[in-house]
């Protein structure tokens, strides 16, 4: 099959097929019969299937017309969205930014990755949460302008994405004061006698604490799991267990959670990154975001 069709065949062969006639089309389109023939030929000849076939005096649909029938369709119905969609975004004073989180990352670094967008003022902010696979797919087909990750994308040549390291951190525990008062075991045995909340194997960096704790001989006792960090906090706020973090955001979990530390883990880090489509013209706010 060749490539060489264009639009304006598709456009004439749609027109065709909805008005059920050459001549009808041609009347619609105010040309000649010959010329939309003539070029609907074209097209027929470029996808290597005839679209129409004789049926009585008229035409009607072949199963490949059918077919093709119903991509236009499609493709139109949307191009008929266009003149609403340009005069919306001309008359918005805003930038909007479509940005996908995934599910495994912590939600206040997050919110650090964006402030290179947050400190715009004219910026319409949409963020997608969801799994790490559906994000990269949304992204692949443009409905994201990137996605945020602990992870970078797999190499996939179909998916036409790459991915850039942002930032990353060393990991840490904290709990609330009240689980380690009166406590006379000094970290990092101290996690031996404290409730443990920990995230789920959707973070990259379950399986690294998992391998600290036996590294340090010690069976934690592990109280709940979850894949949303802001609510594991929330848990830990309540009391609930000690749990681990990003260093990085140990001042905002003592202001807004009450959290205290407890002590670092050596050697682990969290890693995060920026993925993104492979475009010509690049979105100015992504840029923002490779570039802090």
């Amino acid at each position: 099959m060749s490539n060489s069709y264009n639009y304006r065949h598709l456009y004439y062969f749609w027109v065709a097929a909805k008005e059920g006639s050459m001549s009808k089309a041609a009347e619609r389109l105010d040309m000649a019969i010959q010329t939309i023939s003539a070029q609907i030929h074209e097209l027929e000849k470029s996808l290597g299937y005839m679209l129409f076939k004789p049926a009585g005096r008229g035409i009607t649909l072949t199963e490949s017309g059918y077919a093709a029938l119903k991509i236009a369709d499609q493709i139109f119905s949307i191009g008929e969205k266009l003149p609403e969609a340009v005069r919306d975004a001309a008359l918005s004073p805003k930038t909007k930014i479509t940005i996908g989180v995934s599910d495994g990352l912590p939600k206040l670094i997050t919110r650090k990755l964006l402030e290179p967008v947050l400190k715009h003022q004219d910026v319409q902010l949409i963020a997608h949460e969801g799994e790490f696979e559906d994000l990269l797919a949304d992204l692949a087909l443009h409905r994201l302008d990137i996605v945020l990750a602990d992870r970078p994308a797999p190499n996939n040549k179909n998916l036409n994405v790459y991915s850039e390291e942002l930032t990353k951190t060393s990991i840490a525990w904290y709990c609330p004061k009240s689980l380690v008062k009166g406590s006379k075991k000094r970290f990092p045995e101290l996690l031996s006698e404290l409730p443990i909340l920990l995230p789920t194997s959707h973070s990259t960096v379950r399986l690294l604490i998992d391998q600290w704790f036996n590294k340090q001989g010690i069976t934690p006792n592990v109280v709940g799991e979850f894949e949303d960090s802001a609510l594991l906090k929330t848990f830990a706020a309540s009391g609930l267990g000690a749990f681990p973090a990003a260093k990085q955001i140990e001042k905002e979990l003592k202001d807004t959670y009450g959290m205290e530390l407890l002590g670092n883990c050596e050697d682990i880090y969290e890693y995060f990154y920026a993925i993104r489509s492979e475009k010509k013209i690049e979105h100015p706010l992504v840029e923002a975001i490779i570039r802090q």
